[in-house]
């Protein structure tokens, strides 16, 4: 199994009992980073705010189950908005 089912898997349950919906994740390398996206959707308006709650529950089960060899930077953001 690829480590994006493996997140989705692992993330989707507590991300949409908190109101979210998990639109995409990826794992990609850009320039020398490697990066774990993960793109969230809700009705109505993703706010930074949105990505910042996410990102706290996703986070600690990231760590938990280190379903990813080296290091690598997480990245919440909304399908509307985009990542950076």
């Amino acid at each position: 199994m690829d480590i994006e089912k493996q997140v989705r898997e692992l993330i989707t349950e507590p991300v949409e009992q908190a109101g979210y919906l998990i639109d995409e994740v990826l794992y990609v390398k850009e320039d020398n980073n490697n990066f774990l996206r993960v793109i969230i959707d809700k009705n109505g308006v993703i706010e930074v705010e949105d990505c910042v709650v996410v990102s706290k529950i996703i986070n600690p089960l990231l760590d938990e189950k280190d379903l990813i060899e080296g290091s690598y930077i997480l990245d919440v953001c909304s399908k509307e908005k985009g990542c950076e």
